[in-house]
Order: structure tokens, then C-alpha cells, then sequence
């Protein structure tokens, strides 16, 4: 009999081994891994099938309006490594949650004990001169700290899924940076290039003078110092085209070589300031400071810290174990049952309910201070737009007024009062202030952009279908994130 019953216990135990999870290596290599970001490319067709989802246009290849602001962003979200992290912690904070939830295994305690009769006849004839006496001690959490520790869980896993769409956002704003200086550095290498073909005609036509004692030498030095400026210029305006190529393609998730030969689409700047004057800043500032997605992380943060003080007031109350028994007494079969509890003799968990409590005055504080650094982030974007609206103001009548000087030179130019070199040193001058209206208008959109930032919604190509997935689109159905 007492075979069969330590038989049976071994059975139960291979029993519960069975359904234990099993470990599968995954072996990480540098080498194959470095080589899957070398390929990555926008010609990627679950990426065309993603962002067609996310521009809710099934079927369209998002090729063919060109790569846009949503286009290049909706790539970002698939291949962005800082969206993966996320996505990884994330995934870790819903694991907590599992474990939360989950119930004190019994403990096992298990003595034998081999008995020799001090008197004669002590032990019954016949029965093995054994003590056995397995005993299972069961945990039962009093006062709701399961309840409490899982709420807390809860509350970390809905942060951290926060902190995935503030991740988002931040990956959308360096798109959006890189484009929009892309954007910028081209259209100021055309208008530096127009420039510095007017500045080598005036150049040209003076030297032609100065050789026939027509113009004075120092005049030529000067314009020929202007013109050399000018190549400098343009010089430092392809140099920014190339280094804004390449954070984008940092700002995607792609290597550089991966924007060769594909068509960017600038018409989210191209089609001037997206506010229009129609700046709503009270109903932009009251969005932000209730609706951002880090506001909302830290509001769940906190609330998680209030789960955290209801477990370790919880505390101060102990988990009743119960240790349901048999004994087998040599020959003997004995049962019983052995309470047990903590005794809150030396400390009432005063320790750990102040810890609760100067976390949650901890997380109350950051959440003002987000709030604080908010506000202070918008007015500082408004303030910036207005500023740039009034100097793309300015530039745009001046502009107007050198048009109108320049209209006024070429007809007097076509009927023989003014010479060539006067026409095109009004071209130069109309050149240089378009030049410069350009710059008020890039400074425009850098503050609209700072404000989209600030109150975190999209002012450039709105797109109601930006969001992040929490499972890694790149990955097939079943397969790990």
C-alpha cells in the first residue's frame, strides 16, 4: 500500500513536468541580422500592403502618388527599430500581467524518517520502521493583493502601450523634419543656382568692360567675390540635400542607398502653410495637455502607483497558509492540518506603504511637470509661428516691390535706357529676395511643425489612420515580435 501511494505521488508530479513549456534557442547572429537591414527597401510588398491599409485604399500602390508625408511615415511605423523596442516592452509589460494574475503554487513538503524502537513492541509487527509524512502547504492572499497587484500590472501594460504611440509620433516628427529640410535644401539649391547664373552674366559683361576700360576693377573684384559666395552657397545647399537624405533614411529605418531613384512627394510643404491663419490655439492647447499620448502614459503610471499603495497597505495583513497532511507512523496512518501565518510583531509594512506612498507623490509630480513642459513647448511653437508668419510678411512685399523694379528695368531695357548689366543686377536683386522669402516660408513651416509636435496631432496630410500596431507588421502571423 504504501508503494502504490509514493507511485502514485511520482505519477502526479511526471504528470505537471509534462506541461511545463520547453525551452527553444533563437540564435541571434550579427552578421545575418546587419545583412536584413542592408535589404530592407520601400519596394518591400507587405510594406505596399501596409501602407495601403493604413491609407485605407485597398489595392493601391503608394508608388504611384509619389512617396508622400503619410507614405514615408506609414514606412517608418514598419521598419523604424525605436517602434520595435516598444513593441518589445510592451510585450514584457503584458507578460507581467500573466504573472500578476497568477496564484501562489502550494509548496510540498515532503520528510521520511527511518524509526527504531526504543522499547520492545513499540512498533507494530509487521509494519515498515518508516515515518513518511507528506505535506502540502497551500498560500491563500487575504485582502485582495492579488486583485491589487494585477490592477497595478494592468496599469504598467496600458503605459507601456502609450509609450508605443508616443514612439509614433516621435519617429513621425523626424520624418517629417527630414522631408521638410529635403524639401528646403532643393528648392534652395534651384534658387541659388538661378542666382549664380545671373551673378556669372554680370561677371561676364564686366569683365567684358573692364577689358575696354568701360567698368572699374574694383567694381568687377566685388562681383566676382559675390559670385564665388554664391557657388559656396549652393555647395552648402547640396551638401544639406545629402545629409537630410540620409536622416531620412535614418528617420524610415532604411539605408540611404534604399531612397535611390524613388520619387519623394513634398506636397505636404508645397502647398504653403497648412494653418491658413486658422490657428486654434486654446482647443490645440486643451488636446494636448489632456490627450497626448505621454500624458496619457503617465496617467496610467500613476494610477498604477495608487494599485501599488492598495497592495502595500494590503500588506500589513498576512496570506494564511494551510498545510493539509498524511503521515504514515509505522504502521500508523495519521492526518492533519497546519495553519500558519506571519506575525506582524516587528513591522506592520510601514516601510513598504511609505515607499507607496512617495511613489505616487513621485508620479503626481512628473505628471505636472509633463503638463508644464507641454504648455511651455506650445507657447514657445506659437510664438515662433507667429514670428515667422510676420517675417514671411515682410519678405513676401519685398519680393513684390523688387518684381515691380525689375519689370520697370527690362521695359526700359527693351526700348535702349538701360543696359544689359543693369537688367540683370535687378534679376540678381529680385533673386536674392525670393531667396530670402523662401527662408521665411521654410521658417514658417519649421514652426508649424514644431507646434504639430507640441500638441502632438498632425497638421501636415491630417491622417485619421495613423497609428502604431502593437504586433511587428514585418512579421508573418504566428511568428514572435
Amino acid at each position: 500500500m504504501l508503494v502504490g501511494r509514493v507511485a502514485f505521488g511520482l505519477a502526479a508530479l511526471a504528470v505537471l513536468a509534462a506541461g511545463c513549456a520547453r525551452y527553444r534557442p533563437e540564435p541571434l547572429s550579427p552578421a545575418a541580422n546587419a545583412a536584413a537591414l542592408e535589404k530592407r527597401t520601400l519596394a518591400d510588398p507587405r510594406l505596399r500592403r501596409f501602407i495601403a491599409a493604413g491609407r485605407r485604399q485597398d489595392g493601391a500602390s503608394p508608388a504611384d502618388p509619389g512617396w508622400d508625408l503619410t507614405a514615408l511615415t506609414l514606412a517608418a511605423v514598419y521598419f523604424h527599430p525605436d517602434l520595435d523596442v516598444a513593441r518589445a516592452r510592451l510585450a514584457g509589460a503584458r507578460a507581467a500581467v500573466i504573472t500578476a494574475r497568477q496564484h501562489p503554487n502550494p509548496l510540498l513538503d515532503f520528510r521520511a524518517i527511518f524509526d527504531s524502537a526504543a522499547v520492545p513492541g513499540a512498533i507494530t509487527p509487521g509494519a515498515p520502521p518508516l515515518t513518511i509524512g507528506p505535506v502540502i502547504n497551500l498560500i491563500v492572499e487575504t485582502f485582495g493583493k492579488r486583485e491589487y497587484r494585477s490592477a497595478k500590472a494592468r496599469r504598467l501594460a496600458e503605459a507601456a502601450r502609450w509609450d508605443l504611440a508616443t514612439a509614433g509620433w516621435q519617429v513621425r516628427r523626424r520624418v517629417r523634419a527630414a522631408l521638410l529640410g529635403l524639401w528646403a535644401a532643393r528648392q534652395r539649391i534651384a534658387l541659388t543656382r538661378r542666382r549664380l547664373e545671373l551673378r556669372r552674366q554680370l561677371v561676364g559683361l564686366l569683365t567684358r568692360r573692364l577689358a575696354v576700360g568701360a567698368a572699374d576693377a574694383l567694381e568687377v573684384t566685388r562681383e566676382r567675390i559675390d559670385r564665388d559666395k554664391t557657388a559656396m552657397a549652393l555647395r552648402d545647399s547640396e551638401a544639406a540635400a545629402a545629409a537630410t537624405t540620409s536622416e531620412l533614411a535614418a528617420a524610415i529605418g532604411i539605408p540611404a542607398a534604399a531612397l535611390d531613384g524613388v520619387r519623394l512627394s513634398f506636397g505636404a510643404f508645397e502647398r504653403g502653410d497648412p494653418l491658413h491663419s486658422r490657428l486654434d490655439e486654446s482647443e490645440l492647447r486643451r488636446r494636448a495637455l489632456t490627450g497626448r499620448t505621454d500624458i496619457e502614459a503617465a496617467l496610467a503610471r500613476y494610477q498604477s502607483t495608487q494599485s501599488a499603495l492598495q497592495l502595500a497597505i494590503a500588506g500589513q495583513y498576512p496570506d494564511l497558509t494551510l498545510g493539509p497532511g498524511y503521515e504514515y507512523d509505522a504502521g500508523v496512518n495519521k492526518f492533519g492540518i497546519s495553519p500558519a501565518a506571519k506575525l506582524p510583531i516587528f513591522n506592520q509594512h510601514q516601510g513598504q506603504i511609505a515607499e507607496a506612498v512617495a511613489s505616487r507623490r513621485q508620479a503626481a509630480v512628473k505628471f505636472t511637470a509633463l503638463q508644464a513642459q507641454i504648455i511651455t513647448a506650445i507657447d514657445a511653437a506659437v510664438a515662433a509661428y507667429h514670428a515667422a508668419r510676420r517675417a514671411f510678411a515682410t519678405s513676401d512685399a519685398l519680393l513684390r516691390a523688387a518684381a515691380r523694379r525689375d519689370g520697370q528695368v527690362a521695359a526700359s531695357f527693351r526700348i535702349g535706357q538701360v543696359d544689359r548689366p543693369t537688367l540683370v543686377t535687378a534679376e540678381i536683386e529680385t533673386a536674392t529676395v525670393r531667396l530670402a522669402q523662401f527662408g521665411a516660408l521654410a521658417g514658417e513651416l519649421q514652426a508649424v511643425g514644431a507646434l504639430e509636435d507640441a500638441v502632438q496631432q498632425p497638421l501636415f496630410e491630417p491622417t485619421t489612420a495613423f497609428s502604431v500596431p502593437p504586433i511587428n507588421p514585418r512579421r508573418s502571423p504566428g511568428q514572435s515580435s
